[in-house]
């Protein structure tokens, strides 16, 4: 019975168009209530608590640093570099998608500000180059969800924060799957290119792309300053948060020059805006969370699920299948801040690596961003091409279908992530 009030609660409430954030609050006074338990000052001191955690502090840096690269010429100097690279090849500025999400994801850790940036400078592009609109959204949707897999992402952070894992090792163990994500992407280009007819770009000269590598090496210095500065143990993944905006800051304003002062304010309150939401989001989820723990929901799973806990990989793929439906309907924030404490205790308890885990709830929920109804980067992709929501879909199948294939992998082989991980650390 507790765990239909939680459920018929908090899916009532956003079947009402409720904001997910009040959706979370009032889905733990529902338990509250249910439990004869209702304390409006512990309503009050959870909230406090869920926001108030250290670690949280990387989110609005990140978010700054993300916004100083697109607004300092980052991350168009990322996208000429690979222009210079592959866009002599047959379907090349598909390619240079695909690269430049790649850079770009280990600069910021945002699916949508990197989906963004890519889109805008690649879209008009690959238009003017007789490119198939629709399958080049479709790539650039599929390709911008690698942020999430690769440090410093914004969902491990939050993941890490809610179920107590480091957020150093799960920084780690996404690079190896983000990285085979990307690969996967340039198999799957290839095959549904392979009948088109497109234009090639002249091939860059070396001197060219020289240049076009110094222009962008200052760019491409940061996500090594990030991962080895963390991978050495000289600062933490919040002080790295630091560190990127602080050096976005200095290379877009005193190298590149891109960056004035006029444009500051901008930055800053866009920043401000989208950490409110995240951490709102965080604080809701916290009453939550703790009444889901107060009123043992993982413990009825457990119960539930008590025939699989032998066999952890059918496990897994149960939990997989849970969280794809579950990617349809609802963001990956705040699929994290629900599912994430409740279904922790089942994989601890069922022997499964919780770093993995980890990497695997990540990457499933973000292949929910390009599923809809929801689906928030196709939205995203839809707005900057001006392409429909039905044409975008049919552009993007061929790729969901790759990750969904690509995540049944690392279900029967989960070494694939933990190996590298611990070659990592």
């Amino acid at each position: 019975m507790t765990i239909v009030v939680f459920l018929s609660s908090l899916f009532g409430f956003m079947l009402l168009g409720m904001p997910i954030a009040f959706a979370l609050m009032l889905s733990g006074v529902a338990l509250m209530a249910h439990l004869d338990f209702f304390d409006a000052q512990l309503l009050a001191q959870n909230m406090l608590s869920g926001a108030d955690n250290f670690p949280l502090i990387a989110v609005p840096f990140f978010l700054l640093a993300g916004g100083l690269m697109n607004q300092g010429g980052i991350s168009r100097r990322i996208v000429d570099l690979a222009v210079t690279l592959f866009g002599h090849i047959r379907g090349g500025l598909g390619f240079v998608a695909i690269g430049a999400a790649v850079i770009l994801a280990s600069l910021s850790g945002s699916a949508i500000a990197d989906t963004a940036a890519v889109a805008t400078l690649l879209i008009p592009m690959m238009r003017s180059n007789g490119y198939n609109v629709e399958k080049s959204s479709g790539l650039i949707a599929s390709a911008g969800i690698i942020a999430p897999m690769l440090p410093p992402s914004m969902s491990f952070i939050i993941f890490g924060v809610t179920t107590n894992v480091s957020i150093t090792k799960l920084f780690m163990a996404g690079i190896a799957p983000g990285l085979m994500m990307a690969a996967v992407l340039v198999a799957t280009w290839v095959w549904v290119v392979r009948r088109e007819q497109m234009p090639t770009a002249p091939r860059r000269s070396w001197a060219v792309r020289g240049r076009a590598f110094v222009d962008a090496f200052w760019a491409l210095l940061l996500p090594i300053i990030i991962v080895g500065g963390m991978r050495g143990g000289v600062f933490t993944p919040t002080e790295a948060a630091v560190v990127a905006a602080v050096y976005a800051f200095l290379i877009s304003f005193f190298v590149y020059r891109s960056l004035t002062l006029a444009m500051l304010p901008a930055i800053l309150i866009a920043a401000a805006r989208t950490t409110a939401v995240v951490m709102f989001l965080v604080a809701a989820a916290l009453v939550t969370s703790y009444m889901i723990t107060l009123a043992d929901l993982p413990g009825m799973l457990i119960e539930l699920l008590e025939p699989l806990l032998d066999h952890p990989k059918w496990l897994m793929a149960a939990i997989m299948v849970v969280l794809t439906l579950v990617g349809t309907a609802m963001d990956l924030t705040p699929t994290i801040l629900i599912l994430g404490p409740v279904l922790m205790p089942l994989v601890t308890r069922a022997g499964i690596d919780p770093v993995y885990f980890g990497v695997m709830f990540v990457m499933v929920g973000a292949v929910g961003l390009l599923t809809p109804p929801v689906g928030t980067v196709l939205n995203v992709v839809c707005g900057v091409a001006r392409v429909s929501m039905e044409g975008i879909i049919k552009g993007v199948w061929p790729y969901v279908i790759t990750y969904t294939i690509l995540l049944g992998i690392f279900v029967i082989f989960p070494e694939l992530i933990t190996v590298p991980a611990g070659w990592l650390h």
